[in-house]
């Protein structure tokens, strides 16, 4: 029984001398004349025709052991139509299930990761509990709690914290301070800046310059800021506020001072850089060779 590319080989005998493998380059006269030509995609010219045992090389490099991938022709995209020999029924069945195991990985493998990821939430979220009631207390709290509520509140937790991370309230509090800024500069240059009252030239800060720049969020930052946000919150809470006796006022308290302090530092060095942007200078370029032409 002949092969399909020999069949083409005969019926195809007058373009004998335009054939011409598009992998070795090589032609009915470089080659064995009994070499099986196919046509397995609707490309023309040059590219139309391919010696199958090349061919099935290339597709061999590009499925990379995976004989069941799909391969496309690199011209014109068409996809190969690869027919295997018939299969026993063993065999079969050994490749339906491991069909079956390739599909269904994914899925098992993203149930797993999401799997972990909320158990890890709710770890989390409990430690976070404990931590900013008092371990007693907050044991008590969740045991006392409904178990559903336990299950959706706490793995809610960390998702909180790290949305409240992303809340750039400092930006935007700038961002109101140069949008009105300018009617206390309108009171200097009405007082003519030397009638104006050395009080009042003292309390002016400085012009900011108004530039567009966004802040970028990095994840690993907020992240690692977020969860470590309760810590800090109790500590702070502890540290400033220790006469308070409630464990949970008392790190809210410290929470709210240090997101405060924090967000006040942020505002002052934000105004000093767009203060002093104005103020930049770029230097003339100095070339090495120049440096050294200059020595004696």
């Amino acid at each position: 029984m002949s092969e399909p590319g020999e069949l083409r080989h005969k019926s195809d005998s007058s373009d004998y001398h335009q054939r011409s493998c598009w992998v070795c380059f090589g032609t009915d006269e470089d080659g064995d004349m009994n070499s099986a030509w196919v046509k397995p995609c609707r490309c023309k010219g040059t590219t139309m025709w391919v010696h199958h045992t090349c061919l099935m090389r290339w597709i061999d490099e590009k499925q990379k052991g995976h004989s069941f991938n799909k391969v496309n022709c690199p011209q014109c995209n068409t996809e190969y139509v690869i027919v295997f020999p018939p299969f026993g029924k063993l065999a079969k069945a050994i490749q339906y299930i491991d069909h079956l195991v390739y599909k269904a990985s994914p899925i098992a493998a993203t149930g797993v990761l999401l799997g972990s990821l909320y158990w890890s939430a709710v770890t989390y979220g409990a430690i976070t509990v404990m931590q900013v009631l008092g371990h007693k207390e907050g044991l008590d709290m969740m045991e006392r709690a409904d178990p559903l509520f336990l299950l959706v509140g706490l793995p809610m937790i960390p998702v909180v914290l790290i949305l409240g991370k992303m809340i750039q309230w400092d930006d935007h509090l700038l961002k109101f301070y140069n949008r009105h800024v300018h009617k206390l500069y309108a009171l200097k240059t009405f007082f003519s800046g030397s009638t104006m009252p050395r009080s009042i030239q003292t309390i002016l800060p400085p012009v900011p310059v108004q530039a567009r720049q966004t802040r970028e969020i990095k994840f690993t930052r907020v992240l690692c800021g977020a969860l470590i946000f309760p810590t800090v919150a109790t500590l702070f809470g502890k540290l400033l506020f220790h006469s308070v006796k409630s464990n949970l006022r008392r790190s809210v308290l410290g929470g709210m001072s240090f997101v405060f302090l924090k967000g006040i530092f942020n505002i002052y060095l934000k105004f000093q850089v767009q203060s002093k942007l104005g103020q930049r200078q770029i230097k003339d370029y100095i070339a090495e060779d120049d440096d050294d032409s200059d020595d004696p």
